[in-house]
């Protein structure tokens, strides 16, 4: 294969139209169309998120792939909220790819987990955009530095598995902008992916793969992507429609069924021959970048580093949910049970296209002998099953009874939860409950480690005294819980999505999956911690929550001054120190919550984060730096991010509903604000709120004080007057006043407003 840098502008100017039509296309599965008579190489991509899934035969995509590291999955990793470590993952990943002559990396995922029962969920990072942004940017920035590209998947909203081909996503522009754009937006402005896969869903009436608006306006003109443009594999129907999208690249290769299309759309004058020269040219310039680095050679990698490094990512992943009576960490001194074929036989990655051909794999239970020389294990129950066994039960009981603690593996199967397909229920298997109800009967000392890829309900959680969520954290997964279990590792992992107690209570119930043409998205801006706080709802567990072997004390928050105009940096910081007798690691979550609003916002909204790690006793200043992002919604009526003038909270906390200091910033807009512009529907209450029209109050409100009616009906009065508009004072005036009246108070209104803001 050559590795020799082309001249693009030499090579667009001598291509045929068959041949630019080619670039647009896959060679086959996994490669690049190479075009040899001007000396264009071929360039190869691969999954996934996980690890390096080459496959054996790339040109039919066929399932067997080369060994490779199967790192944790996104979910662990971004319960590590360790931006570095994620970044130190990602690099790994990208070596790997480099030793097998993989020029781009099918990841990572960076879609919103807006429902739990997303059968993907293992590979996207967060419910919440800016951690979700923070966090798969930080991938990005990792697989990049080895010189080998990103795809930022999956542009943009693929929120469920179910119909994910032909759904049409009803999603109001302010949703879309906060919650499922926002995260593609900053990665893009800080990472700058080689290349973005744009999703099979449709948004908004529109295939994201046709979608100019989205491509081109967005992607490209606001957020200002560089790179280019991919398909997710078969989700292409009309390519012409495409090419005019800015949709460079349709994968997999269609053995020259879609060159034919164009080519006669071409003859008939109906493609965009402008467009397909501008997506020739970044497949030409994705080439050039992929031949440097090829040219560089092929790294070794060190297959027990590697395992070592997801050994250590996984048990930074690895999260406490629960630790009454500090029954964790275990002693080897102790004698301890062991129950779950899980522990022997770990599910330790996510089915679909991430699924990685991993070059080792651990289990807790080998682990754990080595470290209790009086450990007794009891299988419980067998990996597939989905009846309950009697007699493995009875036994796993048995063996609890006699011992000092019990630890129970059990969790979801492949079968249960993967790409292709969502779950239809939150619950795990019945016999897997009942058996962790049979143990913690059997033994107070109980605790639970799960193996699952999203939340899951959990009826036995107060019957036990720890649970320990491992989810899928990659081929040394075992050895990690192990080390989290015996308190080598003092576990500092963070959920990155919520717990709630029921499938009932999500935000996306009653429109997940939708029917099979559509969904509308009727949650909104309230997903996950925001639908959940808002309402005040009792959770499992929260967003950002996660248990540590010692205690954190947050004290002297503050900032650096008590007022900002949005375009300066808000700098905050607090103070935090460990107050236990182990060293551990405390993620500080930075929350902004809108005093008061003049639209719907949540009640708090995730805004910073640092992990910070300190020795006993220790005490360390953990700083943040806020731009007006941080402080705004988006107007849809004005096409932009806008900050409202006014007082906002800082609340500094341990998770989403543990808020252990708080500090008040007023920011007022460096711009001029466009003046509020009255008419004759404006609602009365707008009119009575504003400083400079609240006198117009007897021209539009009966004088109570005047009649003879209860204070009761009083207000209740005038909380419906409230919400009419301007003109019910003609409509209701029996001739009093007219139409030419009331435009003259109107434009009255309009003067007033204009002269306060002129003072």
């Amino acid at each position: 294969m050559s590795h020799k840098h082309i001249d693009i502008d030499k090579v667009m100017s001598e291509l045929t139209l068959e041949e630019k039509i080619s670039l647009v296309g896959g060679k086959d599965f996994w490669c690049t169309r190479d075009i040899p008579r001007l000396g264009v190489p071929s360039a190869m991509m691969c999954d996934g998120p996980t690890g390096l899934r080459k496959s054996v035969d790339s040109a039919s995509g066929n399932v067997t792939s080369v060994p490779a590291t199967c790192f944790p999955t996104a979910v662990v990793l971004a319960s590590t909220w360790n931006r570095a470590m994620v970044e130190k993952v990602g690099k790994a990943i990208g070596k790997e790819c480099r030793a097998e002559n993989v020029s781009l990396l099918l990841a990572p995922g960076n879609n919103i987990k807006r429902s739990p029962l997303c059968g993907r969920n293992f590979e996207y990072y967060s419910e919440d955009p800016y951690a979700a942004g923070q966090l798969a940017g930080a991938y990005v920035k990792g697989v990049q530095s080895e010189g080998v590209g990103a795809t930022l998947k999956h542009y943009c909203a693929n929120n469920q598995e179910a119909f994910r081909f032909s759904i049409n996503e009803l999603i109001d522009e302010r949703t879309l902008r906060e919650i499922y754009l926002a995260a593609f937006e900053s990665i893009v402005k800080e990472a700058q992916p080689w290349s973005i896969m744009a999703c099979y869903n449709r948004v908004n009436n529109e295939y994201v793969v046709s979608s100019r608006h989205m491509l081109t306006d967005v992607l490209r003109g606001e957020f200002g992507f560089k790179g280019f443009v991919v398909s997710d594999w078969g989700a292409v129907s009309d390519r012409g429609a495409s090419v005019n999208a800015g949709m460079d690249l349709e994968m997999p290769g269609t053995g020259g069924a879609t060159s034919k299309r164009l080519l006669d759309l071409a003859k008939e004058g109906k493609l965009n021959m402008k467009e397909l020269d501008v997506c020739a040219r970044r497949i030409l310039e994705f080439v050039n970048r992929a031949a440097e680095t090829l040219s560089r050679g092929a790294p070794k990698w060190d297959v027990d580093a590697h395992h070592g490094l997801a050994r250590e990512a996984a048990a930074e992943g690895i999260v406490l949910l629960k630790n009454e009576h500090a029954v964790l960490p275990l002693h080897a001194s102790k004698k301890i049970a062991v129950i779950g074929e899980f522990a022997e036989k770990p599910r330790y990655q996510g089915g679909g296209s991430s699924f990685v051909n991993a070059t080792k794999a651990s289990g807790a239970l080998e682990e754990l002998k080595k470290l209790v020389p009086t450990l007794q294990y009891a299988a419980g129950y067998a990996t597939g099953a989905t009846k309950h066994d009697e007699a493995l039960r009875a036994k796993a009981v048995e063996v609890a009874a006699g011992c000092d603690a019990a630890v129970v593996f059990i969790g979801l199967s492949d079968a249960d939860e993967s790409e292709g397909f969502d779950r239809a229920h939150m619950r795990l298997p019945e016999h897997h409950n009942a058996l962790v109800e049979a143990v913690a009967a059997a033994n107070k000392h109980t605790v639970v480690v799960l193996t699952n890829a999203s939340a899951v309900e959990m009826p036995w959680a107060s019957k036990v005294q720890a649970i320990v969520e491992a989810y899928l954290p990659g081929q040394a997964g075992g050895l990690a819980v192990a080390d989290v279990l015996m308190g080598k590792v003092n576990p500092s992992g963070k959920l990155s999505e919520s717990f709630p107690k029921r499938l009932e209570d999500t935000s996306a119930y009653l429109s997940f999956p939708g029917t099979v043409t559509t969904t509308t998205y009727s949650d909104g801006v309230y997903v996950g911690y925001r639908c959940y706080d808002k309402r005040r709802m009792d959770v499992l567990f929260p967003f950002g929550h996660g248990l540590s072997y010692t205690t954190f004390e947050y004290s002297a928050p503050r900032v650096a001054k008590a007022a900002y105009v949005d375009n300066e940096a808000v700098h905050a910081e607090v103070t935090v120190t460990n107050t236990g007798k182990m060293a551990g690691s405390e993620v500080v979550q930075l929350y902004v919550r809108d005093v008061l609003s003049s639209i719907d916002r949540p009640a708090k909204e995730l805004k910073g984060f640092e992990k910070v790690h300190l020795a006993p006793g220790e005490s360390k200043t953990v700083k943040f730096t806020l731009d007006r992002r941080a402080f705004a919604y988006y107007d849809v009526a004005r096409k932009d991010w806008v900050v409202e003038e006014g007082d906002f909270e800082l609340l500094f906390g341990s998770s989403s509903r543990d808020v252990r200091g708080a500090v008040h910033v007023k920011v007022s807009p460096a711009a001029v604000e466009p003046l509020p512009h009255f008419d004759v529907n404006t609602p009365i209450g707008v009119m009575l709120a504003h400083p400079a029209t609240a006198h117009f109050r007897d021209d539009f409100v009966p004088d109570f004080e005047k009649m003879n009616i209860s204070e009761g009906l009083k207000t209740m009065e005038m909380e419906q007057i409230k919400y009419q508009a301007l003109r019910r004072r003609v409509s209701f005036s029996n001739g009093e006043v007219d139409w030419d009246w009331l435009d003259g108070k109107v434009a009255e209104m309009n003067k007033a407003i204009a002269a306060s803001k002129a003072r």
